[in-house]
């Protein structure tokens, strides 16, 4: 990115964008989004008389003193007033409790000035400390929703998004999710046109991917409960519908306390789960076979096509053929 004291192109508002770094920071969304947003200011100086980018990209972290400084700067000069503070993907984040972190209270602070929030992946997990997740959906990478609801229960932690933008605070979810919520800050800030551009010129897709279309259903079983586990592995080798009474009599319970104990070990009604498990092996027909879609929904144990059909969008997000599409393994030739 071009250093210049000068604001800003004609025709766009100059923009702060800080990228919020600790030592457990992955570097891939640090050079990643750091090359985004250098791309995108370029991009939009283009589109003017401008010799200089409206883009000034800054990067913050905590000192030895804990207090917390610009340790890059691509247009010093002037005051920092970061617009939008960004906390790319992070290794220890998930583990570690990082309440005493000095990078908390700078940016309750921060948020409090105005200044827009967003995390990727494992950052969200210090976005979360700060308490301004509190009542509303976020997201993270579908792998850490147990840590992550378990953590912070008062989240309304929600996986299958890629972003969910409240304006104020985002979150993004997925190793590589930092190129949604970079393009998505791109977009607000310098418009649509130009959100377009950057991802062309980036060879990946604009926002509105979803999480859902990659993470794989990863039932839980290490909830010490042998009755449920037993009546899962059984759900795994079953195609056929189970109704709740039949997967009670497998437990040897009555079917009022299986219910209660599945849901308590699952997460989920014995229907969903099913649903779950039937969705899973369709997606690996679909990645793996040229098999027709109706013999697929017929293999996995739905005799009403445009039932299995609706349940898998539901549940992934793309239609069986859509799905198919983007990840087939199967060569069109062989």
């Amino acid at each position: 990115m071009t250093k210049s004291s000068d604001k800003s192109a004609p025709g766009f508002s100059p923009v702060e964008i800080g990228l919020v770094c600790d030592g457990g920071t992955v570097r891939a969304g640090i050079y990643g989004l750091t090359d985004l947003f250098s791309y995108a200011g370029d991009i939009a100086a283009a589109h003017t008389s401008a010799k200089t980018t409206p883009v000034r990209l800054t990067h913050w972290q905590a000192t030895e003193s804990r207090d917390i400084g610009c340790i890059h700067d691509s247009a010093p000069g002037s005051p920092n007033a970061p617009a939008v503070l960004l906390i790319p993907g992070n290794t220890v984040a998930p583990a570690k409790d990082l309440s005493d972190s000095p990078l908390v209270p700078w940016l309750q602070q921060k948020h409090s000035q105005g200044t827009v929030l967003a995390a990727v992946c494992g950052g969200v997990f210090l976005l979360a400390r700060t308490g301004l997740l509190a009542g509303r959906q976020a997201t993270t990478h579908w792998a850490l929703t147990d840590q992550f609801v378990a953590q912070f229960p008062d989240i309304r932690t929600q996986t299958d998004s890629m972003v969910i933008d409240y304006g104020d605070v985002l979150t993004g979810g997925g190793v590589l999710a930092w190129a949604d919520v970079g393009l998505r800050l791109v977009e607000r800030f310098l418009g649509p046109s130009i959100m377009v551009e950057t991802a062309r010129y980036m060879n990946v897709d604009p926002p509105g991917r979803e999480q859902r279309f990659y993470s794989g259903f990863e039932p839980r079983t290490k909830h010490g409960d042998e009755q449920i586990l037993k009546v899962q592995q059984w759900l795994a080798a079953h195609e056929s519908a189970v109704t709740v009474a039949d997967a009670a009599r497998r437990a040897g319970l009555e079917p009022r306390t299986f219910l209660r104990r599945f849901i308590q070990a699952t997460g989920m009604r014995p229907s969903e789960y099913q649903q779950r498990l039937r969705i899973s092996r369709a997606r690996e027909m679909l990645e793996f076979s040229r098999k027709s879609v109706d013999n697929i929904a017929l293999n996995v144990g739905y005799e009403d096509v445009g039932g299995f059909r609706r349940v898998f969008r539901k549940i992934v997000g793309l239609t069986p053929s859509d799905y198919r599409r983007r990840f087939s393994r199967v060569s069109k030739a062989g």
